[in-house]
């Protein structure tokens, strides 16, 4: 995981002015949210199995996340890498995954090394450069 230095920590809004730019600029609500708190993904760099995320955590300080008047609290954004394993599942629970009842495999790596930081710190900032220069803050 690669903390970046930006000017989106400590930054609020309402939710409904980060959605109005978050899907043309790639990013998606994770699947880590909840009422309280939650995060914005966007892909920097895929490829087999590999996957380099641009991961933007907040905090709801008024509301609730499901509506667009709550009003959010950017939180410290960082790059994380994930590796999953795109073959095969072999384990005791792979019925369970063919009759749908587990829909994914768990990463191999869900914290990654991470090459090249310096490169992957500048591109997950640029990125961050680009939802500052877009969305409307208090």
């Amino acid at each position: 995981m690669i903390e970046l230095q930006t000017e989106l920590e400590g930054k609020k809004t309402y939710y409904r002015n980060v959605l109005k730019h978050s899907k043309r600029l790639d990013y998606t609500l994770g699947g880590c949210w909840d009422y309280h708190k939650g995060c914005l993904d966007s892909i920097l760099w895929r490829e087999a199995g590999e996957t380099i995320y641009l991961r933007l955590p907040f905090k709801v300080l008024e509301g609730e996340l499901d509506r667009p008047n709550a009003l959010i609290e950017f939180e410290k954004p960082y790059v994380i890498k994930h590796v999953v394993n795109t073959g095969l599942d072999k384990d005791v629970n792979a019925l369970a995954t063919v009759s749908g009842f587990s829909q994914f495999q768990d990463p191999l790596d869900q914290d990654g090394r991470i090459k090249d930081k310096n490169e992957w710190e500048e591109n997950g900032e640029q990125a961050v450069d680009q939802i500052v220069d877009q969305v409307s803050f208090l």
